[in-house]
């Protein structure tokens, strides 16, 4: 599936779940495309024309990076993120009394960290980029072409307080969330998503636990493993359900990436030193304990992904740290209209979406690491800048960038193909456990959906069970649901990303900001 389709700028003239960006994070420094010129760049815009404004929603590695781009390029832009500090998932920062305790050992890339967060406090010197913390988004509203979009926001100690921020044009950088997976006893205390368990050390220093298992697949279970066992809890095994052999079929698009793999085998390496057992081909099968997690089952899987006979082991523990993958955020592209492509949001090659004055950029636009998305938001910014100031781009303004973007491409299909979650996985869901969390829609009523009452697709479901209709709106239990019913997920396209207080919809339209 490509990530960047040209049809998408055939319309244009000229975002906790537990998000983590390791899963693909062997990059080096340099990928922080002209980070270093935030000094030497040339503020463009001619002294007396007010400078055209650009919203971008998310202080990840995609949202720094755009803004960044942008601002040095004569944009005012306006960094509008949930967290209290920037740096989204991948460069999450515990609070400012617990820096002393060096969080950067427990961070890839702090080199390019550093150079991202002094080029925002330098913009921010200068006027250049208003960074906006603790600010929720919960809608974007497109006014019209000349008009441009209002970016309704929640904060407070509450998120209770509303904020409205103009724009001219909107950069989505608003990430990716993790792929959840039931299985029986996932609702344990004691279970947690691997994203959550590594936000919980990067942002807390704190373990969940003292002895863990990290299970699922993909390349984020590697570091994660790693850091729980850095940060002093015994990890009594890493079990990862793909295995050498769908390695080995994509070894020589792999190969593209040495670094990516070297770093991997340095993680594998810790682990062997510290003595966890490496589980491959191996799947948790369910979670056992009474209130509180004691112990988990973990069976050997056949060629085919099902489990075989026989090999069911338990493995004591009180923490069990489990992950599937990630999928983006794309809430707010779809509530502007934004074309997806699969689960994704689609653009062109200037990281445009197919609505006028809107890019995405990051994993919104596919799942892909920190060194693509820090690409994708060089190249968003750039081009945004240029429009907003009536310049056509020159491509040659990301051209590093560009080569980075397509040199990670392969790379990220192939381990998209090796990692991908087991094959057969809902055979192990019995009938009584809990898919939907929210709602406590149990699997049974949803079988039962498909098999006896004639559901077809995944919105029959929905309203057949109520599963999907909860808190989280189905981003949690929208991919278990497919996979036990064989329907595509319900579309996400909700007018409102997240709760909103009526009171807040009742004021909507007043002290609009100026012009």
């Amino acid at each position: 599936m490509s990530r960047h389709a040209n049809g998408a700028s055939d319309a244009h003239d000229a975002h906790d779940a537990h998000d983590a960006h390791d899963a693909h994070d062997a990059h080096d420094a340099h990928d922080v495309h002209d980070v270093h010129d935030v000094h030497d760049v040339p503020d463009v815009h001619d002294g007396g024309t007010a400078r055209r404004s650009l919203a971008v929603i998310g202080a990840g590695p995609a949202g720094l990076a755009a803004a960044l781009a942008a601002a040095v390029r004569g944009s005012r832009v306006t960094l509008i993120d949930a967290g209290a500090r920037a740096g989204g998932q991948f460069y999450r920062q515990p609070a400012e009394e617990l820096c002393a305790r060096r969080p950067q050992a427990l961070h890839h890339q702090w080199r390019a960290w550093e150079r991202l967060r002094d080029g925002l406090a330098a913009q921010i010197a200068t006027g250049r980029i208003t960074h906006l913390t603790d600010h929720h988004v919960w809608c974007v509203e497109r006014l019209d072409e000349t008009s441009g979009f209002l970016v309704h926001a929640l904060h407070g100690p509450a998120q209770e307080e509303p904020s409205v921020v103009r724009a001219d044009a909107v950069v989505l950088a608003t990430g990716a969330y993790e792929k959840v997976l039931p299985f029986p006893g996932w609702t344990l205390p004691g279970v947690i998503t691997a994203g959550g368990a590594q936000a919980m050390l990067k942002g807390g220093l704190v373990l969940q636990g003292r002895t863990a298992v990290v299970a699922g697949t993909g390349p984020l279970l590697l570091p994660v493993a790693a850091g729980l066992a850095a940060a002093g809890a015994e990890v009594a095994a890493l079990v990862e359900s793909a295995g050498a052999r769908d390695v080995a079929r994509h070894a020589r698009a792999l190969a593209v990436h040495p670094d990516k793999l070297v770093e991997g085998a340095g993680y594998v390496a810790e682990l062997i030193r510290r003595r966890v057992r490496l589980k491959a081909r191996h799947a948790v099968v369910a979670a056992h304990g009474d209130g509180v997690l004691e112990a988990v089952t973990v069976a050997a899987l056949d060629r085919d992904g099902r489990v075989a006979p026989g090999s069911e082991q338990v493995i004591r523990c009180d923490t069990l740290a489990v992950g599937h993958g990630l999928l983006p955020h794309t809430d707010l592209a779809e509530t502007l209209g934004c074309r997806l492509e699969g689960p994704a949001v689609a653009v062109d090659d200037e990281q445009r979406t197919d609505v006028h004055g809107v890019w995405a950029a990051g994993e919104a636009t596919g799942v892909g690491g920190a060194a693509l998305s820090l690409a994708e938001g060089h190249i968003a910014g750039c081009s945004a800048a240029a429009r907003l100031a009536g310049r056509e781009p020159d491509p040659r303004a990301w051209e590093q960038a560009a080569k980075s973007r397509a040199r990670s491409g392969e790379f990220i299909s192939s381990l998209d193909a090796v990692f991908a979650p087991r094959a057969h996985w809902a055979e192990q869901v019995t009938d009584d456990t809990v898919v939907c969390r929210c709602e406590e829609v149990p699997a049974s009523a949803i079988r039962e959906a498909v098999g006896e009452l004639g559901a077809t697709d995944a919105r029959t479901v929905k309203l057949l069970t109520r599963a999907g209709m909860g808190w989280c709106q189905g981003r949690m239990c929208g991919s278990a649901v497919a996979g036990l019913t064989g329907c595509e997920p319900v579309p996400s396209r909700r007018p409102f990303a997240r709760p909103v207080p009526l009171g807040v919809l009742a004021r909507a339209g007043e002290d609009l900001p100026d012009e």
